[in-house]
């Protein structure tokens, strides 16, 4: 993690309050009761040549990144938002030309009187040298 900054020379594409529909819980009556979380995006990537070209195949594809997850996550069940968050990660640093990640993920009205609640996760497809 590097505070929140993406790694030199890269740029971030954007996608929030991406409303999925989704099994994701701890108690029982969770687990046959589909919820409404929120996901924000931050996507490091190098935009420079998608500008030179005004072409979508030298960037990310935020539409494609928005299907592939609906599909992922509105198919997979989950207990913690700790889990969707790391499985989501990894999936997009694995499918997506994407150097950087922050990822919001809000359970919406998972605690009375709080308007957001979930957790917050930075990762990075490069491995650094120990």
């Amino acid at each position: 993690m590097r505070n929140g900054v993406p790694p030199d020379g890269l740029d971030i594409v954007y996608l929030h309050d991406l409303k999925l529909n989704c099994i994701i819980g701890i108690w029982e009556w969770e687990h046959h009761t589909r919820q409404t979380i929120l996901l924000d995006l931050d996507l490091a990537v190098d935009i420079h040549k998608a500008a030179q070209r005004d072409h979508i195949d030298d960037t990310v594809n935020y539409k494609a990144v928005a299907k592939r997850l609906k599909a992922y996550v509105e198919n997979t069940p989950f207990k913690l938002v700790e889990t969707l968050a790391e499985r989501v990660a990894t999936l997009i640093l694995q499918e997506f030309p994407v150097q950087w990640l922050r990822l919001k993920v809000n359970k919406q009205g998972a605690i009375d009187g709080a308007s957001a609640v979930g957790v917050i996760i930075e990762r990075s497809s490069t491995v650094s040298a120990s």
